[in-house]
């Protein structure tokens, strides 16, 4: 099978990679809006959405129950909703640019995913290969470039719907973004600066990041960088929900002040690609930091992927040894997503004052702060090589 793949013309890949990235991303940011209603609904002692069922599903026996109350159908009706009811475009909006906005924000949404790699399967040699739409020995930079064009989304939705409170909206994400992109960028360079020193990759392979926590035991030098470098971690995961406008940091459509921010205008289909785009943009990012701080698809610190597959005699089987390593991938990523929601119910918002102190004052000098002490740390460790 994987010998026919790459026997396919690049056009036909192409194709098939851009239709995966579509047919997996929106169903996830569609079953993201149900789950966070349940969490919020156990969060708060509520049942949440379990009332929907189609008539014609309601006496199947146990499983129609099961699902109704699950709220399956509830994203269903969701989706069905967005895609048909009336999409209104008022009349003092400048029509083009309001339109293309929502466009523009699943653009990068959708892009990134294809550089962030999300399991591994050991070829013949028994070397581990990505399983990765492109792996690229930048793959760092290709998603911290293309995932910042997201917030131009915002803006053009705020200044093209003419209108006060979105446009506030537009600008407080323009600040928010570009002021914990910093913090965010910095916290990530003593991972490669451990990565590429000499004797490492020399890449910004998002893969050999993975490679680098895959030692086996739990030395220092090979352990999760979650473990060896907990305030870059810390950091990164604080600017992260910052960069996904999540609460308490969705300065951008806090109701509280701005209506709904930037997003006021908008209903229906539009409305729903804002949010999708969102929850797709919080996958990438969870993912990103499994990858960064979580081993990847290792199992547990000090015991890499390598070692499971020798336990259960799947170095000849690629494809199940590849869906293994894709499950664990993702059940660290669904975590994180689930840590999203958690914060979201449980901490309260923050002012746009806090929030341009917590990025300037306190997180920007931690991380210059940080990455000067473990460039200093594996300088030393060099010498001393």
């Amino acid at each position: 099978m994987i010998e026919l793949w790459f026997n396919l013309p690049p056009l036909v890949q192409m194709l098939i990679k851009g239709l995966l990235v579509i047919g997996v991303i929106f169903p996830i940011g569609g079953a993201c809006s149900l789950v966070e209603r349940k969490v919020s609904a156990w969060m708060q002692g509520r049942p949440g959405p379990n009332r929907a069922i189609p008539f014609w599903f309601a006496w199947v026996p146990v499983i129609g129950p099961f699902l109704q109350k699950l709220g399956v159908f509830h994203l269903m009706a969701d989706g069905g909703k967005m895609f048909f009811k009336e999409d209104p475009v008022p009349g003092h909006v400048n029509k083009f640019y309001f339109t293309i906005a929502p466009l523009v924000a699943m653009i990068p949404a959708l892009t990134t995913v294809t550089a962030v790699p999300f399991g591994a399967y050991l070829d013949s040699a028994g070397q581990l290969v990505p399983v990765v739409l492109a792996n690229l020995d930048v793959g760092i930079l290709a998603v911290f470039a293309v995932s910042s064009l997201g917030v131009y989304a915002l803006i053009l939705a705020g200044w093209a719907s003419n209108s006060k409170y979105p446009f506030l909206g537009g600008v407080r994400a323009s600040a928010q973004l570009i002021s914990y992109e910093l913090s965010m960028t910095l916290s990530v360079l003593p991972v490669f600066l451990w990565v590429n020193a000499p004797g490492g990759s020399g890449s910004l392979s998002l893969f050999n990041v993975v490679q680098a926590q895959s030692g086996v035991g739990l030395a220092w030098d090979s352990i999760w960088f979650g473990i060896s470098m907990p305030l870059s971690a810390i950091i990164f995961l604080v600017s992260l929900f910052a960069e996904t406008n999540r609460l308490p940091f969705d300065m951008a459509e806090g109701e509280a002040d701005l209506v709904g921010g930037f997003h006021t205008e908008y209903g229906s289909l539009k409305w729903g690609l804002f949010f999708v785009a969102e929850y797709a943009h919080m996958l990438v990012g969870s993912g990103v930091f499994v990858i960064l701080f979580l081993g990847g698809w290792n199992p547990l610190p000090g015991l890499p992927l390598a070692t499971v597959a020798g336990w259960l005699h799947l170095t000849g089987q690629p494809i199940i040894l590849g869906l293994l390593s894709i499950g664990i991938f993702l059940g660290k990523t669904l975590f994180l997503i689930f840590v999203f929601m958690w914060v979201r119910w449980t901490v309260p918002r923050f002012r746009y004052d806090q929030v341009m102190k917590l990025g300037w004052q306190k997180l920007l000098p931690l991380a210059i702060g940080n990455l000067i002490f473990y460039a200093l740390v594996i300088a030393w460790i060099q010498t001393r090589n």
